[in-house]
């Protein structure tokens, strides 16, 4: 009994290595493995869909999603193991450089290249394909990156892969917090990695305090109706106000609580191509944005994360950038967008050309 169970371990230890091989192979540098048993921090998330954290993602409170995200066999009931894979996408620091005469926004980095959802399941179906040959049959699965209802932080912090930062971002000490993220849940035993059981934000409270809208709260999540990447991406309308400002040329996303966290400061090359900035998105010149048409943005974000914002999203979010901006040659192409179709456009052009007339007023004073 003893050698057989010797012998079976060995292979299943085999087997977990050369997936872990093939993984990287695929540009996935971090991977780990996890059971699926509940999570331990579902309490946590069901508190902050009590206090309304969401915002107006409803789709996060269903039943459905809510009974997965509790008991992640619900997903997979003959799942035996999950994969927890991590890639890296660009630092900030790469930015390439803009030459405008006019203002530039903001992207953040996640986005510069081709969408992640798109990119990563394709990388996930070819490391399937190499599990079942390995295992020599079908083998049932499920595959995730922030499409359905999992708990992927903690799944990657209890495979091993880093832990959940102050600012909610899963933090690997080598490769940052600028990760993808994605599982595979799989109807195959596999030996469990070991959970990353050290803290090392420490002290440091560097993004909850560089955070503008004060979004980040002090058990580790962040709530939305604050959060500028929900604004700038989920918010279907008009942005309140308040917010407006704090924005600043942010247009899609906010990378703020990340470029100012310490264990960023090392740049981790791409591992994948596909997500190497594309020309005109990480700092695009915003009165170019704010002329796109319909075809024109269909064209420059084929493939793109930022298509997720729609058009009169992303053109809401370039006309508070260009009022932010202060720059005072913007009034036409802001004058200009007062006659756009969408009305979310129209409303933040308006608010615009107000908060130019505001800094403009503002350094007459002070001159």
């Amino acid at each position: 009994m003893a050698s057989r169970f010797t012998s079976k371990s060995s292979s299943d230890n085999s087997l977990k290595e050369s997936i872990k091989e093939e993984a990287r192979r695929l540009g996935f540098p971090l991977v780990g493995v996890t059971t699926p048993d509940a999570p331990e921090h579902f309490a946590l998330y069901e508190a902050w869909l009590a206090a309304g954290h969401h915002a107006a993602m409803r789709y996060l409170e269903t039943e459905r999603a809510r009974v997965r995200r509790a008991n992640p066999r619900k997903i997979l009931p003959e799942a035996q193991s999950i994969i927890v894979l991590a890639a890296p996408y660009p630092n900030p620091k790469t930015a390439p450089k803009v030459r405008a005469e006019s203002s530039v926004g903001k992207v953040a980095a996640y986005a510069w290249g081709e969408d992640y959802h798109e990119v990563l399941v394709r990388q996930m179906r070819a490391l399937v394909a190499f599990i079942e040959a390995e295992a020599g049959r079908a083998v049932p699965h499920k595959l995730y990156t922030d499409t359905g209802p999992v708990l992927e932080r903690e799944l990657a912090s209890r495979a091993g892969l880093g832990w959940i930062g102050k600012n909610a971002c899963l933090i690997h000490p080598d490769y940052g917090s600028y990760l993808f993220l994605a599982e595979i849940f799989l109807a195959l035993p596999l030996e469990p990695d070991s959970p990353f059981e050290d803290d090392r934000c420490g002290s440091c409270t560097r993004c909850i305090d560089a955070c503008p809208t004060q979004a980040i709260l002090p058990n580790r999540t962040v709530d939305s109706n604050r959060c500028l990447s929900y604004w700038t991406i989920e918010a279907r309308g008009e942005i309140p106000e308040a917010i407006r400002p704090a924005m600043g040329t942010w247009i899609f996303g906010c990378d703020i609580c990340q470029e100012v966290c310490p264990w960023n400061r090392k740049e981790s090359p791409i591992t994948m191509q596909a997500f190497a900035p594309r020309a005109g998105v990480p700092r695009p010149v915003l009165m170019e944005e704010l002329a796109l048409s319909p075809q024109a943005f269909n064209r420059k974000f084929k493939g793109s994360a930022v298509k997720r914002t729609k058009r009169r999203g992303y053109l809401r979010n370039a006309a508070i950038a260009l009022g932010n901006a202060g720059d005072p040659s913007a009034r036409p192409a802001l004058q200009n967008a007062l006659l756009e179709e969408e009305p979310l456009v129209r409303d933040a052009a308006a608010w615009a050309l107000r908060r130019l007339d505001e800094k403009v007023n503002e350094k007459e004073k002070l001159s």
